[in-house]
């Protein structure tokens, strides 16, 4: 089933897309520089990953633990 019509799938590829990003601004921040366009989704994203970090954590260990256990 795609993960459009799972809401589980959908936010662990949500999830994974954030922290994903996240870790490849903090490694190459040359890469998300622009803001507007194509790569203005994944700068968003990488945004969204520095300023929620403890609640993109938080996500991604339920996630992981709901995957693991159910």
């Amino acid at each position: 089933m795609s993960a459009l019509f799972n809401f589980h799938s959908f936010l662990m590829v949500v999830l994974l897309g954030i922290c994903t990003c996240t870790f490849l601004k903090m490694q190459f921040p040359a890469i998300l520089e622009q803001r507007t366009g194509f790569r203005g989704f994944f700068w968003k994203a990488a945004r969204i990953g520095e300023r929620l970090s403890p609640w993109v954590a938080v996500g991604c260990f339920t996630m992981g633990v709901s995957i693991i256990f159910f």
